[in-house]
C-alpha cells in the first residue's frame, strides 16, 4: 500500500485529507507543523508528500528543500497545497523542486487527480529502473520518446539510478567522460524525466564556434549589435525557455564568456548582445566536458565559481573499454538499427570471432566509434552474418600484437587528454614499436600524436571537428597541431 503524507497546520483541511487519501486506497498520515512533518517523511518515507506552504516556524519551501537535500527523501513527489493568495509564490516552489500545487480551496476531484498524476509518474520511473529479468546484459533504460539505450554494468547501473533522482530535482548536472562515451545521450535522459520534458533540449558544443559566434548562440542579439545582425535574435538560453540547455565542452568556454554564463546561471537573467535590458530564462542547465575542470582551475583557465555553479550533481561516464559486458549488446543494437535503415530484412548477427575481437579492442572512440564501425561492417556483411573481416584492421589488430612482453595482449586503451602532459594535450596510448628507441619522451609522444592526428582525419574524411572530437581536444587546437607538425589542413570530403 503506498504511503502519503499530509503536512498542514490548518487542523480541518488536514483532517479531511487524509480521509480523502485513505479512502483512495492510500496509508495516509497527517502532521500539523512542519517540523513534525519532516520528522515523519524520515522516519518512514512516503511516496507522496502534500504540504502547506504558509506554516509557523518551518514553512513549506523549508520542508522542501529538506526532503531535496536527504538522499533518502529526495524523488518524493511533493505537492504544495497554496492559498489563492500565494499564486506568486509558486514559481518559487517549482524552482525549488515542488512537482505540483493545488490551490484552496481546492475539490475533491482535483486533489485525486493531482495525486494519480504523480503516483503515476514516480511507478513509471521506479519501472524504467528497475532490473529487466534475470539477464542483466539486457537491462535497458528506456525514456520516452528516446532511442532505447543499452545499460547492463553495475557502474552504469548505478550511474542511470543517479541521473534519474537528479533528474526531478531542480539543479545544474555536469557529466564528466571521455569523448564519445554519451554525455548527451545522458543529458537527454535526464531531461526527458524532468519535469521539464515537454519544453526544448537545446544543446551546442562550445567548442565548435568562435567567441563572438558563441556569445550570439547563447545569449542572442539586438539588431545592429554586429555586422550582419539584421534583426534581433533570441539566444539559446531564450529559446530553450522551460526546458534544458545543454552545452557539451564547456571545457573550452573562453573567460569572457564564462563571467557572463555565471551571470545567468546566478540571476537567471540575460543580455543580449547589443542590448541593455535583462530577460529572465527559466532554464535547466546540464554541462559535460572531457577536461579536468579542478586541473583548469589551478591553472587560471576555469572560473572555480562557475565550476561550482554547474556540478551540481557530477556524474562520470565510464569508458566504453571499462564497461566491457556492455559492447556486444550495443554492437548488435548498432547493427539493427543500421540495417533498419538500409531496409534489410533482418537485423544482422555477430560472428564469434567478430565478437571476441569487439571484447578485445580499446575503444578510444568509445560508442561514437563503436557506431562507425558497426555501420561499416553492416554495409560490407550485406545480408550475412559480420565477421571478424568486416571490422576494421585496427579493432581485428588489437589481438595480434608483437610479441614482445611489455605489448602482449589487448590493445591498451586511450587515456584521457588529461592525463598527458601539457605538451601533448591529447590521448595516447602506450608507446609501440613505431617509435625510434633513441627518442626522447617528448619526441616519442610528439611522433604518436602527430600519428593519431593523420589517422584521425583519414577515418573523419578530413572533418576537422570530427577529428578533434575523436582525439579529445577542440577544433582551435587541432588546427595549431596541424601547424606546428607543419600537417596540410585537409579538405572535408563527401
Amino acid at each position: 500500500m503506498k504511503k502519503a503524507l499530509v503536512i498542514e497546520d490548518d487542523e480541518g483541511i488536514r483532517t479531511n485529507l487524509v480521509e480523502l487519501l485513505t479512502e483512495e486506497g492510500l496509508s495516509a498520515v497527517g502532521a500539523d507543523n512542519g517540523r513534525r512533518g519532516l520528522e515523519l517523511a524520515r522516519k518512514d518515507v512516503p511516496d507522496l508528500v502534500l504540504c502547506d506552504v504558509r506554516m509557523p516556524e518551518l514553512d513549506g519551501y523549508k520542508v522542501l528543500a529538506a526532503l531535496r537535500a536527504d538522499p533518502a527523501t529526495s524523488a518524493i513527489p511533493f505537492i504544495f497545497l497554496s492559498a489563492a493568495a500565494d499564486r506568486a509564490d509558486i514559481r518559487h516552489g517549482m524552482n525549488l523542486g515542488a512537482d505540483d500545487y493545488v490551490t484552496k480551496p481546492f475539490s475533491r476531484a482535483e486533489i485525486l487527480d493531482a495525486v494519480r498524476t504523480r503516483l503515476e509518474r514516480r511507478d513509471v520511473l521506479a519501472a524504467r529502473t528497475a532490473p529487466v529479468g534475470d539477464a542483466p546484459a539486457d537491462r535497458l533504460w528506456v525514456p520516452d520518446r528516446l532511442e532505447k539505450i543499452v545499460v547492463s554494468d553495475p557502474a552504469m547501473l548505478a550511474l542511470y539510478d543517479e541521473a534519474a533522482k537528479a533528474a526531478v530535482a531542480p539543479i545544474s548536472v555536469l557529466l564528466l567522460g571521455e569523448t564519445g562515451v554519451g554525455k548527451e545521450v545522458l543529458a537527454q535522459n535526464i531531461h526527458e524525466i524532468s519535469l521539464r520534458k515537454n519544453h526544448p533540449f537545446l544543446a551546442l558544443n562550445c567548442a565548435a564556434l568562435s567567441e563572438s559566434l558563441l556569445e550570439s548562440e547563447l545569449f542572442g542579439n539586438e539588431r545592429g549589435a554586429f555586422t550582419g545582425a539584421i534583426a534581433a535574435r533570441p539566444g539559446l538560453f531564450e529559446a530553450a525557455q522551460g526546458g534544458t540547455v545543454f552545452l557539451d565542452e564547456v571545457g573550452e568556454l573562453p573567460m569572457v564568456i564564462q563571467v557572463k554564463l555565471l551571470r545567468v546561471l546566478e540571476e537567471r537573467r540575460v543580455i543580449r548582445v547589443g542590448g541593455r535590458a535583462p530577460i529572465d530564462v527559466d532554464v535547466r542547465f546540464v554541462a559535460a566536458t572531457n577536461r579536468d575542470l579542478e586541473a583548469q582551475i589551478a591553472h587560471g583557465t576555469f572560473r572555480e565559481d562557475l565550476y561550482y555553479r554547474l556540478a551540481g550533481i557530477t556524474l562520470t561516464i565510464p569508458p566504453l573499454r571499462d564497461r566491457t559486458s556492455e559492447i556486444v549488446p550495443l554492437a548488435l543494437r548498432f547493427a539493427k538499427m543500421t540495417a533498419a535503415k538500409l531496409g534489410r530484412r533482418a537485423p544482422p548477427t555477430l560472428a564469434e570471432a567478430a565478437r571476441e575481437a569487439l571484447l578485445r579492442y580499446g575503444w578510444p572512440g568509445n560508442l561514437r566509434e563503436l557506431r562507425n564501425v558497426l555501420d561499416r561492417a553492416v554495409v560490407l556483411s550485406g545480408e550475412h552474418e559480420i565477421e571478424a573481416a568486416h571490422l576494421p584492421a585496427k579493432v581485428t589488430g588489437a589481438s595480434t600484437r608483437e610479441s614482445s612482453p611489455q605489448l602482449a595482449g589487448p590493445r591498451a586503451p586511450l587515456q584521457s587528454a588529461t592525463d598527458l602532459p601539457p605538451a601533448s594535450g591529447v590521448m595516447t596510448r602506450d608507446a609501440t614499436n613505431d617509435v625510434p628507441p633513441s627518442s626522447t619522451l617528448r619526441s616519442e609522444m610528439e611522433s604518436l600524436e602527430r600519428k593519431r592526428i593523420v589517422e584521425a582525419l583519414e577515418r573523419c574524411g578530413g572533418n576537422q571537428t570530427a577529428a578533434a572530437e575523436m582525439l579529445g581536444m577542440s577544433r582551435r587546437t587541432l588546427v595549431t597541431r596541424l601547424g606546428s607538425y607543419e600537417l596540410p589542413r585537409p579538405r572535408k570530403r563527401t
